[in-house]
């Protein structure tokens, strides 16, 4: 068997690790790994780079960012404590709920040996996530007032829709509508700026919190703006609220737009759920879509919002695609809306 035999391509590799060839890609930006080029120029990665590339996920996976990552390899372990305490924190919050979990299907067990069957609703609770919140309403135009569930919150709820679908309409009517949530509108970098400043001044702990968040994403490759801070201000500023963020990438770079999408799915289970508005494929990587991340399509023929499922084929899978572009692609639309009628 040759020495190549050893070397895998970017898709094999990804897989071998677990993770998308995206973040292959981003480690070898940063210079964590140097994949050897064939003659060809295509990278190939060796035993070597398998077992750094195993290391920086697993890091990953303890929610360090790139440059804590980088830190870490070259023996700096300060980063490690608190990384550690997170994580132990996200194990034990995950450990309650399954407990909880444990003690109801028990409690229902007991029931049914006793001849007391359980009801189909509690069968069902079982099967949801913990986060779940449940909303009913009405939906605004262009719907024309259909009854619309809300049902099985994920940590991250991605809204979708091309322009004139009424995603920002159906936005509003959530954070309406749902407990705890609130709007987060397109004016919070113009506008919110000073204000996002003032609220940290006042507010000891949210300003530790945005610092806090603010120096991982600069770590990760993000440029510390207005923009940003305004949007760490409204994830962070309560955690009895719900944003829902029109837009998320409004202001954004595509550094401080992936490094956004990497914070939010490294909060670990149990997180705040928050719903974004989003058509840029730096936020929302399909194929990198986890388990605690949801997509709901607003459809272009004005039919429900709908989920739909981040497998190709899936239905509404091709139009959630089709609703995406670059970062580079979208900045020649920013700020571009569907025409509305006047309501009266």
């Amino acid at each position: 068997m040759s020495s190549s035999a050893h070397y895998l391509n970017p898709s094999d590799a990804a897989d071998r690790l677990g993770i998308s060839q995206k973040a292959l890609r981003l480690y070898e930006q940063r210079g964590l790994i140097t994949p050897v080029r064939t003659t060809a120029g295509w990278r190939t990665y060796g035993p070597a780079d398998m077992a750094r590339a195993g290391e920086i996920a697993a890091l990953r996976a303890l929610g360090l960012s790139l440059a804590q990552v980088a830190r870490v390899l070259k023996g700096d372990t300060q980063e490690l404590a608190p990384a550690l305490a997170a994580h132990q924190a996200r194990l034990e919050t995950e450990a309650r709920r399954i407990a909880e979990t444990v003690e109801k299907v028990r409690i229902l067990r007991a029931g049914l040996a006793g001849g007391e069957p359980p009801r189909m609703q509690e069968l069902a609770r079982l099967a949801r996530p913990a986060c779940e919140v449940v909303a009913t309403f009405e939906l605004p135009w262009p719907w024309g007032g259909e009854r619309f569930e809300l049902r099985d919150v994920r940590a991250i709820n991605y809204i979708i829709g091309p322009l004139g679908s009424g995603k920002t309409r159906f936005a509003k009517a959530i954070a309406e509508h749902l407990p705890g949530a609130i709007f987060v509108d397109l004016d919070r970098a113009a506008n919110d700026a000073a204000d996002a400043r003032a609220r940290m001044e006042t507010d000891p702990v949210l300003k530790q919190r945005v610092e806090q968040a603010l120096a991982w994403l600069v770590g990760e490759g993000a440029t510390a703006t207005p923009a940003l801070t305004a949007l760490l201000v409204a994830i962070e500023a309560d955690d009895t609220q719900m944003p829902v963020i029109d837009m998320i990438e409004q202001g954004l770079d595509q550094a401080s737009q992936e490094a956004i999408a990497a914070y939010l799915r490294n909060r670990g289970p149990g997180a705040r759920p928050l719903f974004i508005m989003t058509r840029s494929t730096a936020i929302l990587d399909l194929g990198a879509v986890g388990r605690d991340e949801a997509i709901i399509l607003c459809p272009a023929n004005h039919s429900p919002p709908s989920r739909v499922a981040p497998i190709p084929g899936a239905p509404g899978y091709e139009a959630v695609a089709t609703c995406l572009a670059a970062p580079e692609v979208r900045a020649r639309t920013e700020g571009v809306i569907a025409w509305r009628p006047q309501v009266a």
